[in-house]
């Protein structure tokens, strides 16, 4: 028979129970093998209750003491019910220069102190009976992850000053450094935001009329990384010759705001069209039909009488195919007897040209020539220029190489440098 005896407001300040006519504190910690919460319970008595009902400091105290067994005791483990019963009288029923000293010999668990109010320097300071005086019933969180991001940022020597936590909290960024950011201005105190808005200002200045394309060959949402590393490049200069007194994680921050929206703004539009007319090809230079294929055998057609350009129906069909074990993709004009095909998982390109049909029965011949291509905006130049002109307008984009033994010489000495 389980009876509840006191409880306070939060339901995970550990429960004084009645079981089977014995007074025991009962807390939840940690999980077992199925990821279920784990009960603990240890007996305690009449004048350690007292002290629990009236003395939030004290109740909290204990609990921080006792987690760290918990957590000994694992997923299937039994708490140490003597270690436990053992900081009852110590804690709850000892002068606080007593209680100050067990705590820096004793395991205890800090974050909780934190998230319910304790004050953190006079913790830091082994004050730990002073530094509750500021507890809380209502527990804080967030309070308690500020306090661990902090701590990491000290053990890689980071302190940041006001305006450093102002534009890392702008950014949602301040707890948890992997988050996407994004802009909270309601987050930063009212004194510190205009000296932000300044430093977004010249961030946004820095990166006007820079873009980060699409990258299909590595599906449906995945952006250039180029791109990217140019934009974060370009904004973490100009933000640390404007605002020299940043450190690195505020200025990453904001470079990072800047790219993902960048990302984004592209992610949501429409493939992009490549077949801006310069007035190197004539319009009779121009694919009238295509056929794209991938490594899998998989066609799509394109014809100019159709609604898209040839160069966005392309890149959404590799955005849609483009695999691990299908980076090699084809685009044919069957009429002039060229084409192009892409080899994305070596960064490089062959030009396919019929050089005599075949006749009575006989293949037909092919000239075949190899480049190195530099990243996906060099793919996007290259498949422009063939949609525009065919394997002719090439010529002027890069190096063709006809042996396919000295191609694969050239590709492995890129790859080694």
């Amino acid at each position: 028979m389980r009876d509840i005896v006191f409880t306070r407001a939060s339901g995970w300040i550990p429960n004084v129970i009645r079981e089977d006519g014995e007074l025991r504190l009962m807390l939840g910690a940690g999980a077992d093998a199925n990821h279920a919460p784990r009960t603990f319970t240890f007996p305690i008595g009449e004048a350690h209750l007292a002290v629990i009902r009236e003395d939030l400091a004290r109740h909290l105290l204990l609990w921080s003491a006792v987690l760290p067994l918990c957590d000994a005791a694992g997923t299937r483990g039994r708490l140490d019910e003597d270690a436990a019963v053992a900081l009852l009288d110590p804690i709850l029923l000892s002068a606080p220069a007593d209680v100050d000293a067990l705590f820096r010999h004793i395991r205890w668990d800090r974050g909780q102190l934190i998230t319910h109010g304790a004050d953190i320097d006079l913790l830091e300071r082994g004050q730990v009976c002073a530094a509750m005086r500021t507890a809380t019933e209502t527990p804080n969180g967030k309070r308690a992850q500020e306090y661990d991001a902090n701590r990491r940022r000290a053990e890689r020597g980071t302190v940041l000053g006001p305006l450093d936590a102002a534009l890392l909290k702008y950014t949602g960024q301040y707890v948890h450094g992997a988050t996407v950011p994004r802009r909270m201005p309601d987050a930063v105190d009212p004194a510190l935001l205009t000296e932000v808005m300044r430093v977004i200002a010249t961030a946004e200045q820095a990166c006007a009329g820079m873009r980060i394309g699409r990258d299909p060959r590595r599906g449906k949402r995945a952006t250039d990384k180029r791109d990217w590393e140019r934009m974060a490049a370009t904004v973490d200069a100009a933000v640390r010759r404007a605002h020299p007194g940043l450190v690195d994680d505020a200025v990453r921050t904001v470079s990072f705001l800047m790219c993902s929206e960048a990302a984004d703004r592209s992610r949501s539009a429409p493939m992009e069209d490549d077949e801006e007319p310069d007035g190197t090809f004539g319009e009779g230079a121009r694919k009238t039909a295509l056929s794209f294929t991938d490594d899998k055998g998989v066609e799509k057609e394109w014809r100019a009488d159709g609604p898209r350009t040839a160069t966005a129906v392309f890149w959404e069909f590799v955005e849609d195919r483009s695999a691990g074990d299908n980076e090699v993709f084809t685009i044919e004009d069957e009429k002039r007897g060229e084409g192009i095909q892409l080899h994305f998982y070596a960064d490089s390109i062959a030009r396919i040209t019929t050089v005599r049909q075949g006749e009575g029965g006989a293949d037909p011949e092919y000239r075949v020539e190899y480049s190195l291509v530099d990243g996906i905006g060099g793919y996007r130049t290259l498949v422009s220029a063939f949609v525009r002109g065919g394997c002719a307008a090439l010529d002027q984009h890069g190096s063709w190489i006809a042996d396919a033994a000295e191609f694969e010489r050239a590709r492995r000495r890129r790859d080694a440098d």
